[in-house]
């Protein structure tokens, strides 16, 4: 079922890659802006409730995401949500008292710090809302021609994006249906490989003085455009 919640956003972000192909995978400026909003709640309004300073205490936050609330305005708040955390992490982590007889000391702490740097908080809640974007997209190509149409407008859409949404098409999308938005979909991402091992392939060539005065083209930033494409907007591969 789409959900509002979810279609504007999406809406907003496949609109604003259409109109500037720069911006590139809509996805990944979808998962910037759940990301954010959800510092923004952490640092905020969320700090100081109970369930989510529980979750907080459980998950912990990635490196990425504790270097982005050091850089924000509510230090503060970040130094007391550490604070909880910390003794929450420290209890965690204790050996039962008859480690050292059964030979398990430091297992529980090596099992905690195992947890822990599999989880975080953010990450988490944006990847809840960015799997229900996912579903709601391939919706929106299913029942709206208009969002058919943006689908096919879209510069590409970074690899781990595109397997994403290419599995919620095979899960949402009737099977009478899933074979056009694949081809929708594949269209879109066939067309920019193309584009882009011809840039990269440029790039290369301009290192060699027999091809210094072909024009550049679009290859100057090839590498760039290339490493975005290749991963999600972090740099590293989706979930």
């Amino acid at each position: 079922m789409l959900e509002k919640i979810y279609t504007i956003p999406i809406n907003e972000a496949f609109d604003a890659s259409a109109a500037d192909r720069a911006k590139g995978c809509p996805f990944c400026a979808l998962k910037e802006r759940l990301e954010n909003d959800e510092l923004e709640l952490i640092l905020g309004a969320s700090m100081m409730e109970p369930d989510v300073r529980i979750k907080t205490n459980d998950q912990g936050f990635c490196r990425r995401h504790l270097d982005e609330m050091t850089r924000r305005r509510n230090r503060l708040g970040l130094a007391l949500m550490l604070e909880s955390h910390l003794d929450e992490l420290k209890k965690d982590m204790a050996d039962p008292a008859l480690s050292g007889i059964t030979g398990g000391k430091g297992k529980k702490a090596c099992e905690r710090i195992a947890r822990l740097e599999k989880s975080c908080y953010v990450c988490a809640r944006a990847e809840n809302s960015l799997s229900h974007m996912f579903e709601n997209a391939a919706l929106l190509w299913e029942t709206e021609l208009e969002f058919a149409a943006k689908l096919k407008a879209q510069p590409y859409f970074c690899l781990p994006h595109y397997r994403r949404f290419i599995e919620a098409g095979r899960e949402n999308i009737s099977k009478k249906r899933f074979s056009d938005f694949y081809a929708d979909l594949s269209g879109v991402e066939l067309s920019y490989f193309d584009e882009l091992r011809g840039d990269v392939s440029l790039f290369a060539k301009k290192f060699d003085y027999r091809y210094e005065n072909e024009p550049w083209g679009n290859a100057k930033d090839a590498i760039e455009r290339a490493v975005r494409f290749l991963g999600d907007s972090d740099g590293n591969k989706d979930k």
